[in-house]
């Protein structure tokens, strides 16, 4: 088989692997959500249903494995060299960690939250082009894939504990507390809850648009400045999948689809956002936050109640002090797993790169947040004795950091890791 087979069947299997996902995550939610058949009593019906939908997620992984060694074979490289390769990485290792941490703990509930965090990574990786790029010099380095995979492992570990600590808050907050210090902790629970369904309406957005071959095309016009002082532009051309709210900046329309009546973007992206397809990405945001405030909307006025709280019904049965426990064990893993591939090993592959150990790059001042974060976690665990509560908010915030390391990052600023598209 020829190597673009390759590239074709891993891009197949990494379809079946996110359908497989999906259809696992219906399952869940049967288990734990769904009306229980044949007057089964409810332990009964969830161990049953979870039992089919973790069977389906290892068909999942299962797929999802096939696509990264294919892909691999065919490129002649590892698959962790753009924002498309990464991002499916990174959902691969999170499936793995769950399945280490559902065996270790035979905790089903886990892929309730799981299986739709995978599911959302693997969509934002499906929004970035799927071509094999060719590394440039500076990338071509065995430490490379070590860093990044060792990296995206450290990451994947915290996202279990970020999913640990936010079932735990879901399961512990009191939603019919009438005390301030109550209602504030709903309060910020279900902002919580609601950025997640922001991220589910970036998902509906991205394949609603796709599904209908949506495209606008920009011309985005560069200039730049060298060591001498000699002016030169350059010219490329900028594909959008969703409708442009937001245009490149200092960008001309070459060809806009006509849905919602938008014959041109509406705004133009701010100049200071000088990350990789900055422009391309904060219209994702935009249209992600217009989708899912809707569904959010849509979701009160069904349900006539905060959605933390049903949610929070859910998980009512659930041990609080094993999710505790979760989160914590997969912190503790992560965090030295992390620091080996963040941070040690990016160091010694930055010295082969570019003959520096450290320079202060946006990426690598926010990996060193990251770890300084999970450090004071660990510290303030062991030492203060926090735990429950206030732990599991610090899993949770902590997370949001790393996520803002992964992506945030990218769009607000340009560094050396912004043509990587990486770690």
């Amino acid at each position: 088989m020829n190597s673009q087979a390759l590239i074709t069947l891993s891009q197949n299997a990494f379809m079946i692997a996110f359908f497989l996902y999906c259809l696992s995550f219906i399952f869940y939610m049967i288990s734990y959500g769904g009306k229980r058949w044949r007057n089964n009593d409810t332990q009964t019906h969830t161990k049953r249903w979870s039992l089919v939908a973790f069977i389906l997620a290892m068909a999942g992984f299962v797929t999802h494995i096939t696509y990264f060694f294919t892909r691999w074979i065919g490129s002649n490289q590892v698959p962790t060299s753009n924002m498309y390769e990464f991002m499916a990485f990174m959902g691969l290792v999170i499936m793995l960690v769950f399945i280490i941490m559902t065996a270790i703990y035979r905790s089903w509930v886990l892929g309730l939250f799981t299986l739709p965090l995978t599911i959302i990574i693997l969509a934002y990786a499906s929004v970035f082009p799927k071509e094999v790029q060719p590394l440039i010099p500076a990338l071509k380095s065995i430490w490379l894939g070590i860093h990044v995979t060792m990296a995206a492992l450290g990451n994947a570990f915290f996202a279990i504990g970020f999913i640990a600590g936010l079932m735990y808050l879901l399961r512990v907050i009191d939603f019919k507390g009438t005390t301030p210090k109550a209602r504030r902790m709903e309060r910020w629970l279900e902002l919580m809850v609601y950025f997640i369904i922001i991220i589910i309406g970036f998902i509906i957005a991205i394949f609603a648009f796709r599904g209908v071959g949506y495209e606008a095309e920009f011309l985005l016009e560069k200039v730049s400045v060298d060591a001498k002082g000699k002016i030169s532009t350059t010219e490329e051309n900028i594909v959008y999948h969703l409708p442009p709210i937001f245009k490149p900046y200092n960008s001309n329309d070459i060809e806009i689809g006509t849905y919602f009546g938008l014959r041109t973007a509406l705004f133009e992206t701010p100049s200071w956002m000088e990350g990789v397809n900055a422009a391309r990405k904060w219209n994702t945001i935009v249209w992600s936050l217009l989708t899912g405030s809707l569904l959010y909307g849509l979701l009160r006025l069904m349900l006539r109640r905060p959605v933390g709280s049903v949610l929070h019904r859910v998980l009512r049965k659930l041990d609080p002090e094993q999710l505790d426990e979760i989160s914590y064990r997969a912190i503790v893993i992560g965090f030295p797993v992390y620091t080996l591939g963040a941070l040690i090993f990016a160091m010694i592959w930055a010295n082969i790169a570019w003959g520096r150990f450290w320079g202060w790059d946006p990426k690598e001042v926010w990996a060193l947040i990251t770890w300084l974060f999970y450090s004071a976690y660990l510290h303030l665990r062991l030492s203060r004795s926090w735990q429950g509560m206030n732990a599991a908010w610090l899993s949770v915030i902590g997370f949001i950091v790393v996520m803002f390391t992964l992506i945030g990052v990218n769009l607000i600023i340009a560094g050396l890791h912004s043509y990587s598209g990486v770690s």
